[in-house]
Order: C-alpha cells, then sequence, then structure tokens
C-alpha cells in the first residue's frame, strides 16, 4: 500500500462527506419510520394513511450536524481500520497477499512497516473484523454527539416554532451538554456487529470479484498479467470495491436492524429527557408539547439500557417493531457503503498515483512494471 496516514484520512473524509448529502434524506425517513411516535406524528388518526406532506417536509434537518463531525471520525476510522489491518497482516504467520496484487514500495511512515511484538495465526476473516471494530470505537467517539443532534433534529416539526431545527435541538442540550453523548454504547452497540459483519464479507466479496476480473481479463487477452492501464486500475479498485461494499452492506444491513431501531429510540430518548429536565427547572410559563413528567422522565432515564428498550419495543410493537425501516435502512446502506468505499479507494488510488509520479520525479521510486511491482 502506497498510502499515508494523510491521504487514508482525505480520502476517507471526502467519500464521506459526498455520501452524506446524497444519502441523507434516506436516513431521516428511517429515523422517522423508526421513532416511537410515528403512528402519531405521521400517519392521519381517522384514515391511517401516512401524511406525505409531513414526513417528507425537511429532509435535510440535521445534516450539518453530521458533515462536521464526518470529516474527523471517517478519517479516524479508516487510519485506525489499515492501520490495525496492516499490522495485524504483518504480524500473521499467514500474511495474506494485497487485494491489489504486486510488491509495494511503501514510503516513509507508511502503514506497512507496523507489526505487533509477537506473531498470530488469526484467519484473515477475523483480522479485517477486530480491525474494523477497533475503528469503529474510535469513530463512535466523534459521530455519538452528531447523531444525538441529527436524530433529533430529524423529528423536529417545521412548523413548531421560528427556530431551525438544529437551534432547537441544541436548545435542550443547553443544561445538560454531557448527554450528547448518552448514546455512545447504543451507537457502538449497533456499530459494531455491523462492521465485525460488515469488513470481512466486504473483503471476501471483492477479493473474488477482483479475482474473476482478473481471470476474465487474462482469457481475452490470454496474458496472466494484472491490469497496467490506470483506467482499468481504477476499475478493479474503484468499480468491484463498490459492487462489494453494497453487497456487503445489505446484508449486514438486514441482519442488524433491530439493533438499529433500539439505537434510535435511546438517542431519541436522550433529547426527551434534556427537554424534561430542562421544562422542570422552570417555574413560570405553561408546560409545552415537549414537556415530561417527572414519572415519565425517571422512566427514560432507567429504562434507557439496550435491553429494556428492545423489551419496551416488543411488548408495545410486537416483533415487527424491531425490524421497523428495514426495507429503507437496507437499500440505503447499499447504496451509501457502495458509494462510500467506492469514493474512498479511488481517492486512496488517486492520491498514490500521485505520491509515486511525485517521488519517481525526485529520483525516490523507480518505473513500475506490468505486474504492477516497482522497481528501484
Amino acid at each position: 500500500m502506497y498510502n499515508t496516514s494523510s491521504d487514508i484520512w482525505v480520502a476517507g473524509a471526502f467519500a464521506a462527506i459526498v455520501v452524506d448529502f446524497v444519502a441523507y434524506p434516506v436516513d431521516t425517513l428511517k429515523t422517522r419510520v423508526q421513532s416511537p411516535n410515528y403512528e402519531k406524528v405521521y400517519k392521519d388518526a381517522r384514515t391511517g394513511a401516512m401524511q406525505r406532506n409531513v414526513l417528507f417536509r425537511g429532509l435535510y434537518q440535521g445534516v450539518w450536524s453530521v458533515v462536521i463531525s464526518t470529516i474527523p471520525a471517517s478519517g479516524a476510522f479508516f487510519t485506525t481500520y489499515e492501520a490495525v489491518k496492516n499490522i495485524m497482516y504483518n504480524s500473521s504467520t499467514n500474511n495474506p497477499t494485497s487485494m491489489t496484487g504486486g510488491k509495494k514500495t511503501a514510503p516513509e511512515g507508511s502503514l506497512n512497516s507496523l507489526r505487533l511484538p509477537f506473531t498470530h495465526s488469526l484467519p484473515t476473516p477475523i483480522m479485517h473484523g477486530i480491525a474494523s471494530s477497533m475503528g469503529e470505537m474510535v469513530s463512535c467517539l466523534m459521530l455519538t454527539p452528531a447523531e444525538v443532534l441529527k436524530q433529533n433534529a430529524q423529528m423536529i416539526q417545521g412548523r413548531q416554532t421560528n427556530k431551525s431545527a438544529m437551534g432547537q435541538v441544541l436548545l435542550r442540550f443547553r443544561r445538560h451538554p454531557w448527554r450528547l453523548w448518552s448514546g455512545y454504547t447504543a451507537l457502538v452497540g449497533r456499530n459494531l456487529p455491523t462492521t465485525a459483519l460488515q469488513f470481512p464479507l466486504f473483503e471476501y466479496v471483492r477479493s473474488n470479484l477482483i479475482s474473476r476480473w482478473r481471470q476474465r481479463k487474462a482469457s481475452r487477452s490470454n496474458t496472466g498479467r494484472p491490469p497496467s492501464e490506470q483506467s482499468e486500475q481504477l476499475v478493479e479498485r474503484a468499480g468491484l470495491t463498490g459492487i462489494a461494499g453494497a453487497i456487503s452492506g445489505t446484508v449486514a444491513a438486514t441482519v442488524t436492524t433491530p439493533i438499529d431501531v433500539i439505537k434510535t429510540r435511546v438517542m431519541l430518548s436522550a433529547s426527551d429527557s434534556s427537554a424534561g429536565s430542562q421544562d422542570q427547572s422552570t417555574k413560570a410559563g405553561a408546560p409545552g408539547r415537549g414537556a415530561v413528567s417527572s414519572e415519565r422522565q425517571t422512566k427514560i432515564n432507567t429504562g434507557k439500557s439496550l435491553i429494556s428498550v428492545g423489551r419496551k419495543v416488543i411488548s408495545h410493537e410486537g416483533i415487527r417493531g424491531l425490524f421497523k425501516g428495514g426495507l429503507i435502512r437496507a437499500g440505503w446502506t447499499a447504496v451509501a457503503l457502495g458509494m462510500y468505499l467506492s469514493l474512498y479507494e479511488g481517492g486512496r488510488f488517486y492520491l498514490e498515483n500521485r505520491r509515486k509520479e511525485r517521488d519517481r520525479i525526485n529520483g525516490k521510486l523507480g518505473k513500475q512494471t506490468d505486474e504492477g511491482e516497482e522497481v528501484i
């Protein structure tokens, strides 16, 4: 891998920002469908028909909290993921080969030079699962406040006040800002199983797609050489990566939908809790729509554990309640993750070629052979 940590950070942040703007409206719909107030707020009480003008209003509410947090969080995830993956590769007795093929001459400070003080023989999927889990735990520290703000902003109805949705949510957390991290356990509880399943499956699907791609090209050209032209390499790295990401994302999102529903409920309750505390601290004025009684406040505070929230969903809505928004989430994840990983790999490819060309001009790198090896 001819990328430094800064290359990975830039590529990951760029991919995440683009995907955030493209996929955010679908994520807003998913949050609203999974909310406990979906039937009351978004359906007509008399006919039971969906109120489309309400459901589809303000689909970009809270988007800036995600965009701002995405830059450090995505960079932190991929930097940690690639670092841990390469460290485990270098320390493995199996030493898996690179997905892109060929030997690479790593620049100074690259992740290829790192290794554990001991060797191991863990299977490759386990290494991918550990690497993705470590990356997710780091990124969730940065994502949790933005996720809490985002999901609460997505539930704000545009006609309540003249203030922006994000302004209303920030006001709720003004007295208790630490509650912005109240959903960390729920977010990690959702993301760890998702990434632990998603990335090993992604790496497996991608390796098979690349292998078939190369075999098909070899049969057409009657040579066993991998593609040497940059356009063909871009298709291999970015295009096939996107397809593999879409497939793995769909499977992982479908399986982990119940955890996502519970996570959404926990994060929405954080805002209710803060709003309730604020209302109770105000002596004057009539209770507003967001007022929470002390009895409900106690229930929220004591019922935030993932298991208790899950039981509450099942008791009130049945098993189907745990799969609310599952179809939306699966489709959204397929598009978002496929685009995300494709842009990320394409960005890395561009930065890698630019770095190679610069080092070649400076005399630090030799010519590239047809087999993809760098010759000094």
